[in-house]
């Protein structure tokens, strides 16, 4: 048994604005679920597959506080693209943002709502992964991290050193998941997460408790009316198992 990352979850006061900002930004499709709920994926995409890590933009009314702990790096092919790309994204709304990087060679910006997201400089790494090069936790132990998403998903650790740590499927598509050590710890409810999915035929109620004794927690919150299960990883950062598909 194993899961593997299908989508994030986003929070917005305005999904269908932000849902738009992104879908721009990606050259994505949208479609909606129902109110309150923005589903974005590539154009002809069949959800789920490796190539594309999706997005769920969430309405909540609850304002952003701090700095988000997941965030999403874009890829570049060259540095006119970046310059391009990021002359383009302040056109449908984002800002220059300010996260202590000082003189680094990729650009940080916020979306409409001020999720913090990156521009990254042309990486070789990064020349096959779609429009988003990365999915980036901040965490303390990216080690830690290492360990327990490594034994969670089926995806393939490629890098585990005490500053970061990086995955990507096991099928050598698609975005990469990397965890990047931070000094600030969580304090708040994560405003972005991930979702992980279980493989058609598994039993989902045997993968939640596989998780948790990989060190997954309780998140402590009321499931009662939702058919997906919230757990939280050894660092607390919550996260959705999704229904197998």
């Amino acid at each position: 048994m194993a899961t593997r990352l299908v989508q994030i979850n986003m929070k917005a006061r305005d999904d269908s604005a932000l849902g738009r900002f992104w879908a721009e930004a990606l050259g994505w499709g949208v479609d909606s679920e129902g109110p309150g709920v923005t589903n974005l994926e590539p154009v002809g995409f069949a959800y789920p597959d490796p190539v594309a890590v999706c997005i769920d933009i969430i309405a909540r009314p609850e304002p952003k506080t701090v700095k988000n702990r997941v965030h999403l790096d874009l890829a570049t092919t060259s540095a006119a693209q970046q310059a391009d790309l990021v002359a383009r994204l302040k056109d449908l709304g984002a800002t220059l943002a300010d996260v202590g990087q000082g003189d680094v060679p990729w650009t940080v910006m916020a979306d409409p709502e001020g999720n913090e997201f990156c521009v990254l400089e042309p990486r070789p790494i990064y020349r096959d992964t779609g429009p988003i090069a990365a999915v980036v936790v901040d965490c303390i132990d990216p080690r830690g991290m290492a360990r327990f998403w490594g034994q969670a998903m089926d995806w393939k650790l490629h890098e585990v050193t005490d500053d970061n740590a990086t995955m990507r499927s096991a099928q050598g598509v698609g975005p990469y998941l990397e965890f990047i050590r931070t000094p600030d710890t969580k304090s708040v409810w994560n405003r972005v997460h991930l979702d992980v999915c279980p493989y058609p035929g598994d039993d989902l109620e045997a993968e939640e408790a596989r998780l948790r004794a990989l060190g997954a927690t309780d998140p402590g919150i009321d499931q009662s009316a939702i058919s997906w299960t919230v757990l939280a990883d050894p660092e607390g950062n919550e996260f959705c198992l999704l229904t197998p598909r």
